[in-house]
């Protein structure tokens, strides 16, 4: 009888078939409808409320170091209070606050309330990604992560681009409303979890297993994957934070964040097959070269705005690109990097890198914007691509190296 944590192999080859996958997907797709809605528009509502370019960065800033704090925790609460609990508080901490956005626009206010939403994102996160590792085989991973990654992308496709134009055109109301949806994932979440703690041992995924593993190997293992995550992810979470302030007309900017969203989803969803037939590595410093020359092409739109319409749409497709490919692999890099029964160390490293560059994004090139301009900023994150890219590549050589030098084992 197989073990209910025991990973599954795909029934007809589809990972969507899993048993589990479809309230994962469910769970994820409402946990992150409600971030993607207030994620451009929780800044905008600072600046209504008279904060300037740093305060409306602090905005998603504060979001994103209350997820990192709190995903260090996730790993600990699952020994101690598993799956189910964990995941339903998640959702609520993460759905719950967004009432409360229309009640006041003062930037500690919206702060506080990032906070608190920051807390449940983590939750979601970490579980989402692990859950997927606990739920599917490591042959289909690759695929399992490429459909997990299209439900997350979706939503973020479908409901970025236009919650900052519902709150300008229409009702900041709506949105905070919409904003509560994972709420309603909170019984699908009782579900997944519910399977996911009949299964679980506890011990496999604390610190002592880590320590096994040695603590030093482990972190440079999923330090090159969290590094590359953090490059993409910088210019990714300032595009979305900043693009209403770009200085274009609103349907300029819902069609550049269209543009970015739904690249991001094809190709997250795209690299799944192609990191299970190829392998990871060999994609992943091209792609930050895409996401850096699409980073420079969006700067070069953004210095005359309104007059290189064409450009920021270009410059934001490149980099929803790579934003939404890299997610994939280096999750599927990060995994392989561990013992399977270290799988939770690895989805809360992994989104730490993703969360910080998100925050890091926001307060970086808020700041370099309030100083200069928003070109200077992107200008600046695409150089860090560039140099990541760089390190990779310098990297995947020694690694190489070091393996034609190792003797074969008989």
């Amino acid at each position: 009888m197989r073990d209910a944590a025991e990973p599954t192999p795909p029934r007809s080859g589809s990972v969507w078939r899993v048993p589990g996958m479809r309230a994962l997907i469910a769970m994820s797709s409402l946990g992150f409808a409600g971030y993607a809605l207030l994620l451009p528009t929780a800044p905008l509502w600072a600046r209504i409320g008279g904060a300037d370019e740093a305060g409306a960065g602090l905005v998603n800033a504060v979001l994103m170091l209350a997820t990192v704090l709190v995903q260090m925790t996730v790993p600990w609460a699952l020994r101690t209070t598993g799956w189910r609990g964990t995941m339903i508080a998640g959702m609520l901490l993460l759905g719950a606050p967004s009432a409360l956005f229309g009640l006041a626009d003062d930037l500690w206010v919206i702060l506080a309330l990032s906070a608190v939403r920051g807390a449940g994102f983590a939750v979601l996160t970490v579980c989402g990604a692990s859950a997927v590792a606990h739920l599917v085989e490591e042959s289909h991973r690759g695929r399992a992560i490429g459909a997990y990654g299209l439900a997350i992308a979706v939503p973020q496709f479908l409901l970025t681009p236009i919650s900052a134009w519902i709150a300008e055109s229409v009702d900041f109301r709506i949105v905070f409303a919409l904003g509560c949806l994972p709420v309603l994932a909170a019984p699908v979440a009782a579900l997944l979890g519910a399977r996911l703690d009949r299964g679980a041992d506890a011990g496999d995924e604390d610190g002592e297993g880590a320590g096994s593993v040695g603590r030093g190997r482990l972190l440079l293992a999923l330090a090159a994957p969290s590094l590359v995550l953090l490059a993409i992810t910088t210019p990714g979470g300032a595009i979305i934070s900043f693009a209403p302030q770009f200085g274009y007309a609103a349907p300029t900017v819902v069609a550049g964040l269209f543009a970015f969203t739904g690249a991001a989803a094809f190709t997250r969803w795209l690299a799944g097959g192609l990191a299970d037939q190829f392998g990871p590595h060999r994609f992943i410093a091209p792609l930050l070269a895409m996401g850096a020359a699409g980073l420079a092409v969006t700067a070069w739109a953004v210095l005359t705005p309104d007059g290189r319409v064409a450009a920021l749409l270009v410059g934001m497709g490149l980099v929803g690109a790579a934003y939404g490919a890299l997610q994939n692999l280096t999750l599927v890099v990060s995994f392989a990097s561990v013992p399977n029964r270290l799988r939770n160390v690895a989805s809360t490293t992994w989104n730490i890198g993703f969360d910080a560059g998100t925050g890091l994004g926001a307060l970086v090139v808020g700041f370099i914007a309030a100083g200069t301009s928003f070109a200077v900023g992107l200008s600046t994150t695409a150089a860090f691509c560039l140099l990541v890219a760089v390190t990779y590549v310098i990297q995947l050589m020694r690694m190489r190296r070091r393996a034609l030098k190792t003797p074969p084992a008989f």
